[in-house]
C-alpha cells in the first residue's frame, strides 16, 4: 500500500516537484522574481486601501465591475488582479500568489504565466457581463445585482494557472481536483466568484486543447543523416 502510494506521488507530482526544487535550490528567489513582485504589489493594495486616503485611488485604478463600461473594465484588468478583495483575508490572497504563481512561474516562465493568468482573469470579468445578461432564470446567468459586486483578486488567475500547470506536467489527477472543486463551490454556493472560476478554467481548457493540437501537428524533427563517405565526419579524430 504503502509503495502504492508512493509510486502514484512520483508519476503525479515528480516532474512538477524536480523542476521546482531544482530551479529553489540552484537561483533561490532568484528562480521566481515576477512572483515576489506580485507578492509585493499584492501587499501594497492591501495597504493602501484600507487607508482613508486611499481607498478611492485604488478603486479608480484596479476595481472591475460589469456595470462599468467595457472599454474601463479592460483598461483596470491588469491591475485588479493584484488588488485583494476587501472581505476576504488578504494572507489568502498572497498565499496563493506566492505559491502558484510560483510554481508556474518556474515551470512555464515568466511572460507566459502572466500572459495565462490575465487570459484567466479577462475570461471571469468577460462571463460577468455575459452571465448578467443571460439572467437569473440560466444555469449560466447572473441576479443584474451582480454588475455592482468589486471583482478583484488573483483566485481566478491562480485556478487557472493551477490547471494549466497540471497538465503541462502530467499532474493529470491534482488538476482534476482543482476542477471539480471549482464546480463543487458553485454547487454549494452559487455566486459571481465561483462562477468566474470556471470561467477562467474553460478559457485555460481551451488554450491546453490548442496548444495540444499544434504540438500534434508539428512534425517529428528529423534524426541527424548519417555521414557520408569522404566528408570529414568520416576522418579520424585530430590529434596534435
Amino acid at each position: 500500500m504503502r509503495a502504492t502510494v508512493r509510486d502514484f506521488a512520483h508519476r503525479e507530482w515528480g516532474p512538477l516537484h524536480t523542476a521546482v526544487r531544482t530551479a529553489l535550490v540552484t537561483r533561490k528567489w532568484g528562480a521566481i522574481p515576477m512572483t515576489v513582485a506580485a507578492v509585493c504589489l499584492t501587499a501594497l493594495f492591501q495597504l493602501v486601501q484600507n487607508q482613508d486616503w486611499g481607498y478611492q485611488p485604488v478603486q479608480n485604478i484596479g476595481s472591475v465591475r460589469a456595470e462599468d463600461p467595457l472599454w474601463l473594465a479592460l483598461l483596470r484588468t491588469p491591475l485588479s488582479l493584484f488588488v485583494p478583495a476587501l472581505d476576504l483575508p488578504v494572507w489568502g490572497a498572497l498565499a496563493q500568489v506566492l505559491l502558484v504563481f510560483g510554481i508556474a512561474e518556474i515551470c512555464l516562465g515568466r511572460w507566459r504565466t502572466l500572459a495565462i493568468a490575465y487570459l484567466a482573469t479577462l475570461a471571469g470579468t468577460m462571463y460577468a457581463r455575459v452571465g448578467i445578461a443571460l439572467g437569473p432564470d440560466s444555469p449560466l446567468g447572473l441576479p443584474a445585482s451582480d454588475a455592482r459586486v468589486v471583482d478583484t483578486g488573483p483566485s481566478a488567475a491562480v485556478v487557472g494557472l493551477a490547471v494549466y500547470v497540471c497538465w503541462r506536467y502530467r499532474a493529470r489527477w491534482t488538476g482534476a481536483l482543482v476542477i471539480v472543486a471549482m464546480v463543487v463551490e458553485v454547487l454549494v454556493k452559487s455566486n459571481l466568484a465561483g462562477k468566474e472560476h470556471l470561467a477562467a478554467i474553460a478559457a485555460v481548457l481551451v488554450l491546453v486543447a490548442v496548444t495540444a493540437w499544434r504540438e500534434r501537428r508539428q512534425p517529428p524533427s528529423a534524426p541527424d543523416p548519417e555521414p557520408r563517405p569522404g566528408t570529414r565526419s568520416w576522418k579520424p579524430p585530430i590529434t596534435s
